[in-house]
């Protein structure tokens, strides 16, 4: 891996921003905007005041829109929607220093191709780019305002991870490796489509009692859809599985909460959107594609795709999930 300390960051958003200030406490950030607007006046005000309002940008970030600045990076972290990161690699794949690593920092499954993120680098990047992927709990106004947080990064050779979680890691972000790619990759798009079904349990006002059976149920299902596409059991347990989980079942900071929320209290899945992303929306559909693949029966996520394309409502799924055959709970 290169030597190079410093960073690029690609994407303005909320999550890129906060990584960028994470990040510059220890190394020199470009943070890239495709937006020349956008980055003139986060670099003139320095803040992001669109996506997050009063936290003040770090002194070693600089914004810009200028592609060739990316060049200079020896790491480049990938902060775009899971949806528009094939497009954003081709955009600016000639513009990336060769040999540098790519962290992806996405959860979700590509609607269309259903496929994971780092497929999807795989096959857009050059050949022989390294790529890792980054995913644990963390809310972006958190690690934006320095407050303590653990993620996971993992990459097919150890190594590389380990060198990334030490490079990247700093007094309020910490950074456990990992080479289960697939099982943390499963973990971060997993829990998108969970949390919008604890979100639905919440807006549907079904109780505390139901929002746990639904967790501990749904995650059941995500252990088994590891399991069947290569994921490691002890990865699902850990930060980027039943950590990421845990955080996003139950806190309308998470966009797929609130979405989740606004369908169970009625809105239209465009109403509940509300112009804002929700991972999970998208990720829903490739989840099930995936599992019925490999004849696995997934019921909540199924509901949840479901209730998102418009297909049923939610008490008729609540009790066709309540009228499933008993049986075993390891079953």
């Amino acid at each position: 891996m290169s030597q190079n300390g410093s960073v690029a960051v690609i994407g303005g958003g909320a999550w890129g921003t906060a990584l960028a200030n994470a990040v510059a406490g220890r190394h020199p950030v470009t943070l890239w905007l495709r937006d020349p607007e956008a980055a003139a006046r986060i670099e003139r005000g320095r803040e992001n005041a669109r996506y997050l309002p009063g936290v003040p940008l770090h002194p070693g970030i600089r914004a810009t829109a200028d592609a060739g600045a990316l060049a200079a990076a020896g790491t480049v972290l990938l902060v775009t929607p899971a949806q528009t990161a094939r497009a954003v690699i081709g955009q600016l794949k000639s513009h990336l220093p060769p040999g540098a690593p790519i962290v992806l920092c996405a959860k979700g499954i590509e609607r269309g191709t259903d496929a994971f993120m780092s497929a999807v680098a795989a096959e857009a990047l050059p050949v022989g780019t390294p790529v890792a992927v980054l995913s644990g709990p963390s809310f972006a106004a958190d690690v934006a305002r320095n407050l303590p947080t653990a993620v996971t990064l993992a990459a097919a050779e150890a190594g590389l991870a380990a060198d990334l979680a030490h490079r990247l890691s700093g007094p309020t972000l910490r950074l456990y490796h990992t080479d289960d790619v697939r099982g943390v990759e499963i973990g971060g798009a997993g829990k998108n489509v969970l949390a919008i079904a604890c979100g639905i349990v919440a807006g549907s006002g079904l109780g505390e009692s139901a929002r746990a059976a639904l967790i501990a149920r749904a995650f059941a299902e995500l252990m088994r859809f590891a399991r069947l596409y290569g994921g490691r059991p002890e990865t699902l347990m850990g930060l980027s599985g039943l950590g990421d989980l845990v955080l996003t079942a139950s806190s309308p900071q998470s966009r797929n909460f609130a979405f989740g929320e606004r369908l169970g209290a009625g809105a239209t899945p465009e109403a509940a959107a509300g112009g804002k992303l929700a991972e999970g929306a998208f990720t829903a559909a490739a989840l099930v594609a995936l599992a019925r693949a490999q004849g696995l029966e997934m019921p909540i996520a199924e509901a949840v795709a479901d209730i998102v394309a418009g297909a049923a409502r939610v008490d008729a799924v609540v009790a066709r999930l309540m009228a499933r055959p008993l049986k075993g709970e390891v079953e």
